[in-house]
């Protein structure tokens, strides 16, 4: 059986002095892939940041295992560094590591040895995202956390990076904090979920076992279609 790697208990988050997050409660074992889910303004994000320290908060959140947290937050893509002359050597220089150490881990993420040479700026949106994966992993974590890692690029492009991601976190035995809007991603990926709406609705559990269209047409305040394939 997995231990307890996170304990949450009554935590809430205000911003603006209004309350983003109350009353929260949830556990994460070791080596659960788990995927907040949740529209737009329901504190997805907010709830990342404050599970890293970065927002204050309210309640308890008791580790129990020390965290080594890798995080790749939302809005990163290759347009937001074209106008920076940084070859993807230059971006894991950043970290102290040698070229043959960079290529250690973009082999991990499916990048071949001549992608070292190119301008990030200038990668593919598929590329750029798993450039960013192997730049998370050059540190060694064991608890990731992805904030709608996939917003960027294309569909297929989407499910090949949520793929590889899978196939790490299985390999290395991580734990994964994921936000998305994308009922797809937990289906296909999550061992648990996370509901949050800007109603105060939640949920935790197994998501082929909670995700009913009724809590989902709660989450989210319209009707969800739900397709089994």
């Amino acid at each position: 059986m997995s231990d307890i790697l996170l304990d949450v208990k009554d935590f809430g988050v205000m911003l603006d002095d209004s309350p983003v997050l109350s009353g929260l409660n949830f556990s994460v074992t070791e080596g659960e892939f788990l995927t907040v889910l949740g529209p737009n303004g329901s504190g997805k994000t907010v709830l990342l940041r404050s599970l890293l320290g970065l927002i204050p908060h309210t309640g308890e959140m008791n580790w129990h295992k020390k965290p080594r947290i890798g995080y790749l937050p939302q809005g990163l893509n290759q347009v937001s560094v074209r106008d920076m002359p940084l070859t993807v050597k230059d971006i894991f220089g950043l970290k102290k590591l040698k070229p043959d150490e960079a290529m250690t881990f973009l082999k991990l993420v499916g990048l071949e040895s001549g992608i070292t040479n190119k301008r990030a700026g200038y990668l593919s949106g598929g590329e750029f995202q798993r450039m960013l994966v192997a730049w998370v992993l050059a540190s060694h974590p064991n608890i990731l956390f992805l904030d709608e890692p996939t917003t960027a690029i294309d569909v297929a492009g989407g499910e090949t990076v949520y793929s590889l991601l899978k196939e790490i976190w299985q390999r290395q035995g991580l734990t994964i904090f994921n936000v998305t809007h994308d009922l797809n991603i937990v289906y296909a990926h999550s061992t648990h979920v996370l509901c949050l709406s800007r109603l105060g609705h939640r949920c935790y559990g197994v998501p082929k076992e909670i995700l009913t269209p009724d809590l989902l047409r709660d989450v989210y305040g319209a009707e969800v279609k739900l397709y089994t394939h």
